[in-house]
């Protein structure tokens, strides 16, 4: 006689070739593994919830920059933007008109050009020191309104004497003082007005975007 498991306690006979029907599992193990599927998908649902919060709240973005290490584990430095060649664009390095003197060159044919520029940042608050025609290596050939010109010590002033002519451009030579030379050609008519002038400044000393340090590493 033999009682197999899940036969209730009932001993069967074999005979033969046939052999008694075993019954279901009991329902205790039904129930074990629904609770630990419900246990799985809880740990789920939760850890999706943290995944949302951290995105929303910014650690995410945290955990990003801390995986842009550098070999020795710690996390690189945002880079430093590299400043220009001439301080023309930050406005502390744009001085005072007093402070430098400006000569005005008159590289046309218009007689008495130099004479009412020269005139004109005078009346600016600008220190005109030399006035006259151009250099033989610039006259009649300055195509466009002016060439402002000073060495690297003047690169503030020039960027202050640029903003007064339409569409001037700006160059350096050698020199070492702050003296800025203007060179009006055949195009300039006359100084921009205030307002004008001081929009023109505006822009040309706003600061540089600095770059993005959210970039991938």
């Amino acid at each position: 006689m033999l009682t197999p498991q899940g036969l209730k306690g009932k001993q069967y006979r074999i005979t033969g070739n046939s052999y008694p029907r075993l019954g279901r599992p009991p329902r205790k193990s039904r129930r074990v593994f629904a609770l630990i599927g419900s246990l799985l998908a809880l740990a789920l649902i939760a850890l999706g919830g943290v995944q949302l919060y951290d995105i929303f709240t910014g650690k995410g973005r945290n955990a990003s920059a801390q995986a842009c290490a550098s070999p020795s584990g710690k996390p690189l430095a945002a880079p430093t933007p590299t400043p220009d060649a001439a301080p023309t664009g930050d406005p502390r390095a744009i001085p005072q008109q007093t402070a430098f003197k400006v000569n005005v060159f008159n590289a046309t044919a218009k007689a008495g050009l130099a004479g009412r520029t020269a005139e004109e940042f005078t009346k600016r608050g600008f220190t005109v020191d030399k006035k006259g025609n151009a250099p033989a290596e610039l006259d009649k050939k300055v195509p466009g309104t002016a060439v402002v010109i000073s060495g690297p010590a003047g690169a503030g002033a020039a960027t202050l004497i640029s903003s007064q002519i339409a569409g001037a451009s700006v160059t350096t030579d050698a020199r070492t003082d702050n003296t800025v030379d203007v060179v009006v050609g055949d195009s300039y008519n006359t100084l921009l007005d205030e307002t004008q002038a001081a929009a023109a400044l505006a822009l040309a000393t706003k600061p540089s975007p600095t770059p993005s340090s959210t970039g991938s590493c």
